[in-house]
């Protein structure tokens, strides 16, 4: 059985550490950063793994070891994260389908590099994640209260740094 959820580990961490360094990275707005917060998590995930009784639940903790990482993280330093560095836009034909949604993602990581950590966190956790409010708050060890007024906060700052992000949004629903 020991090799089996060995195994079991090793192909989840195979498949899935693509999609949890995407969330990472929204998390923390750097690539190292978040490559260190994945690694830390596969690692609690990977001490806790006979534990877990079913690999089904790999994905579940290794994502709350994530955003528990990460709050600590922000509860320690507790600093605005720094602009994602270069220009990438350039390189894109300007005027084509693939040129505006590049731009689009770009402003969305610029836009989330500019909020506090925390206020990133309950975006990524609430939107990205598509988490309710009440599962946020268990998520990033807050109060319901606390989830609601960031995330007021958040979507306020992101109107005012990144107003093409409502436009594409209004111009897809």
């Amino acid at each position: 059985m020991a090799d089996s959820i060995d195994d079991l580990f090793c192909e989840f961490v195979r498949t899935r550490s693509s999609a949890l360094l995407r969330t990472a990275f929204l998390l923390t707005g750097d690539r190292h950063l978040a490559e260190d917060l994945v690694q830390d998590a596969l690692a609690r995930t990977h001490r806790g793994r006979r534990r877990l009784n079913d690999p089904g639940h790999f994905e579940a903790y290794t994502r709350t070891a994530m955003y528990h990482q990460h709050v600590s993280w922000w509860r320690r330093r507790r600093r605005v994260a720094e602009s994602l560095p270069g220009e990438m836009a350039d390189v894109v034909q300007p005027g084509s389908d693939h040129a505006r949604r590049t731009d689009l993602k770009l402003a969305l990581y610029q836009a989330l590099a500019q909020l506090t950590q925390r206020q990133r966190a309950v975006l990524v956790v609430r939107f990205f994640e598509d988490r309710s409010e009440a599962e946020a708050a268990e998520l990033l060890q807050c109060s319901v209260g606390t989830i609601k007024s960031q995330t007021s906060k958040a979507l306020a700052r992101m109107r005012e740094i990144a107003p093409e992000l409502l436009s594409a949004v209004m111009e897809e629903a």
